[in-house]
């Protein structure tokens, strides 16, 4: 019997970013098409090798893309909304961009010149920070458009690679899927014609295996879905490569038998989030069926319990071949650990995506020679294991005696909204349909360089600080030139809404090049969250007292919440997530008490990611809702009725959390709408949701600049659903990814919008 290692799928990044830096290059007209493509040939190039001299013998292709692997199915199934048709004309890269981007009716940079078309919507991939573009289905007419899957494993193979081409499964893209007046299952025998017809290509050319993902099986499956998936399978297995299908993010649970009769070649199952399922797997699963296990956490960063996973794996390996694999896809790691130099001992506790291939291996070699061959390598992993267990950098002895004293009063603001609101209204004395942003504003060439320089010591901390005073003081007098009702201080010496507050509390560990992609060339440096957590100085109360001292008007203070630092981060795994979130909402339930002792007003404490959190099964949505609103609740319910509490939501679906939502008792809730018509307002209406509610009406993650018009139309939509006095006028999300001259006209539209709205009152 024989092991052997795969990996689903590795960074599409780069060690340094690259693809971010050709993607903006591209984007800004300062490179053609051909050297953007030509930068992405060499990333894809550069992944085979090294993870090829790294041990893997399974390589993935079409694992990358220049955006989103679920923009490039639609793309490739021709699933492309009319209105980006008649703006772009044929499905070329403008195409792909413009439904990633929007875009804004004038020359794109790129040759093309086209209308003004918002993106697609986005929202999370399952329970990750990464974000996909959602497929919209009109009903228009299917058909493939350029292979890029053929196209890559082509590419691979000329340069001596053997790969295994990754493909998007049918049903869990259908799933994704959004209806525009039609079932997108009822597309379902029309997809399957161009999979087949993809699979007979990929076959054509020399693919033996293909990967095919279906994450959505390890969720809770309807009918509609069990009989696709078994059409689907029953059809696909027949039309081709053998079919690796790929489960990740979670357990088969009730699936698990289901998929293991599917007429597939192979079963990849995720042994990191469900270990559990391996005794029923092996049971289940056919002699024939390859299994390959995702015994690498492949969503963490922690270091594997390698003596553990060979004792496991080894009375399994000797009677079956086995593909070792992570969990999911390396998408959701940084690159390389041997990049970082400033980690200290954490360093030793870590395995980045290099790291895990590397693991990987090891295990491969142990079960196929014996575990003397690799009796260094695993004698290194131990030490390192028992040193974390054993460091005092983990545990706090006050922390843990904090925890134990909370109250349930501490859960609790002092009156019930009906009463607060009417004290807020006193203190705040704001005009109907108050305008405000999220928080941050952009961060430009100038204030990046700035804070370069600050850490390379090319700049002293007084210099620094002045240049942040001076941009601070210049965009809080924008804000009130402008019109905005409620202003922030712009979050200029902020790198990132996690790092920020994690590099000013305990038990937090931060790379240098642990960038992970967020969507198309954003990308985030994830804290890592190794011990036990607190606050020992204010962290934003003197950057709010400076914005405050330059204005009247009432300026937020700004927050990140417990459980988006918490599901932000890379999370220690020694104990439960629960207990960390609740060690971080104690620490900023002092800073909100500090903000409000030195005279703040409006404080926003954003939970970006706590719908991002919720379990895949419902089943556990119970219980993860209950702990992450009482997070949020003791982070927030230490103040004074008359200080509004203010959070932020982006890019969820909340319509099934509602009551939760409704739970947290924040004053304002502001949300995306922008891009998905107000639609979830929706269920925020028929919930009855007492608070206000600020939906977006500009969405900040593309280029274009909507205008007055076209913001009053949304809040027109807004007004279908809510009443006029809940509603606040605010963008999607935060400033800090755009440039001045797109935030400056479109937070300008916005103000007159709402002065509009007031009019017409």
């Amino acid at each position: 019997m024989t092991v052997t290692v795969a990996t689903l799928g590795f960074p599409r990044i780069g060690p340094r970013r690259e693809l971010k830096h050709a993607l903006e290059a591209y984007w800004a007209g300062k490179t053609s098409e051909s050297e953007l493509l030509d930068a992405a040939s060499g990333l894809r190039t550069a992944a085979w090798a090294r993870q090829k001299a790294l041990g893997a013998d399974w390589l993935p292709s079409n694992d990358f893309s220049l955006y989103d692997h679920v923009l490039d199915t639609s793309m490739m199934l021709g699933a492309i909304p009319e209105r980006y048709r008649s703006a772009a004309g044929e499905a070329d890269l403008a195409t792909y961009f413009a439904m990633a981007r929007g875009t804004t009716g004038e020359d794109d940079g790129c040759g093309h010149v086209h209308g003004s078309v918002t993106a697609c919507e986005m929202t999370k991939w399952f329970d990750t920070n990464y974000h996909y573009l959602v497929p919209e289905l009109a009903g228009q007419k299917l058909a493939l458009n350029r292979l890029k899957i053929v196209d890559e494993y082509r590419e691979a193979k000329a340069q001596g690679f053997e790969t295994r081409p990754v493909l998007l499964g049918p049903v869990t893209w259908l799933s994704l899927a959004k209806g525009r007046g039609v079932d997108p299952f009822d597309m379902l025998d029309e997809v399957l014609g161009l999979y087949a017809a993809i699979l007979g290509q990929l076959a054509h050319v020399g693919a033996e295996w293909v990967q095919i993902d279906e994450p959505v099986l390890v969720l809770d499956l309807d009918e509609k879905q069990r009989r696709a998936l078994t059409r689907a399978y029953a059809r696909l297995s027949r039309s081709g490569p053998k079919l690796m299908l790929t489960t990740y993010f979670g357990g088969l649970g009730e699936n698990l038998s289901f998929a293991a009769a599917l007429p597939v070649a192979g079963l990849h199952v995720d042994l990191a989030r469900a270990p559990e399922q391996l005794d029923p797997l092996l049971k289940a699963a056919p002699k024939t069926m390859l299994l390959s296990l995702g015994v690498i956490d492949g969503r963490n960063v922690w270091r594997a319990d390698l003596d553990a996973l060979i004792q496991r794996l080894a009375p399994i390996a000797a009677g079956r071949d086995l593909v070792l694999a992570p969990s999911c896809s390396l998408l959701h790691v940084p690159v390389d650990l041997a990049l970082e130099s400033k980690l200290g001992d954490v360093a030793e506790w870590l395995a980045f995506a290099v790291q895990k291939v590397e693991e990987l291996s090891v295990l491969k070699r142990a079960l196929n020679e014996g575990r003397a061959s690799v009796a260094e390598e695993l004698a290194k992993a131990a030490r390192a294991n028992a040193d974390r267990r054993a460091s005092p950098r983990v545990h706090d002895p006050e922390v843990a005696i904090r925890t134990a004293a909370v109250t349930d009063a501490m859960y609790e603001r002092r009156s019930n909204f009906g009463e607060r609101i009417v004290a807020q209204a006193v203190v705040l004395d704001l005009p109907a349909f108050p305008t405000t942003t999220i928080g941050s504003f952009p961060q430009t060439a100038e204030v990046r360089n700035a804070r370069a320089r600050r850490n390379r010591g090319e700049l002293d901390g007084a210099a620094y600080e002045a240049f942040l005073r001076e941009e601070t003081a210049r965009t809080i007098a924008w804000q009130e030139e402008v019109g905005l009702d409620m202003l922030v201080h712009g979050e200029f010496e902020r790198n990132d809404m996690v790092q920020y507050f994690g590099e000013q509390l305990s038990g937090f560990a931060f790379t240098v090049n642990g960038w992970v992609q967020s969507y198309g060339s954003r990308c985030v440096r994830p804290p890592i969250l190794f011990g036990d957590v607190s606050r020992p100085t204010p962290m934003t109360v003197e950057w709010w007292l400076y914005a405050q001292s330059l204005t009247a008007k009432p300026v937020k203070g700004m927050l990140t919440g417990p459980v988006t630092i918490l599901n932000w981060s890379f999370v220690r795994d020694d104990q439960p997530r629960e207990a960390s979130c609740r060690q971080i909402a104690l620490a900023i339930r002092d800073e909100v008490v500090d903000l409000e002792a030195a005279g703040c007003k409006a404080i926003q404490i954003d939970e970006a990611a706590l719908r991002e959190g919720l379990p895949l099964r419902r089943r556990d949505w119970e219980a993860y809702l209950e702990w992450a609103v009482a997070c949020f609740r003791l982070s927030a319910a230490g103040v004074a009725d008359a200080t509004q509490i203010h959070t932020h939501m982006c890019y969820s679906e909340f319509n099934d959390i509602l009551p939760a939502i409704g739970a947290m008792d924040a004053d304002v809730i502001s949300i995306e709408t922008a891009r998905s018509q107000m639609e979830l307002l929706e269920g925020f209406a028929a919930y009855r949701y007492p608070g206000a509610i600020g939906p977006g009406v500009y969405d900040i993650h593309a280029p274009r600049v909507p205008g007055e018009d076209e913001m009053v139309a949304l809040m027109r939509l807004a007004q279908q659903h809510l009443r006029p006095d809940q509603l606040w006028v605010n963008p999607d999300c935060g400033l800090k990814t755009r440039k001045w001259d797109e935030v400056k006209p479109a937070i300008e539209a916005m103000v007159a919008a709402a002065r509009t709205l007031r009019a017409a009152a």
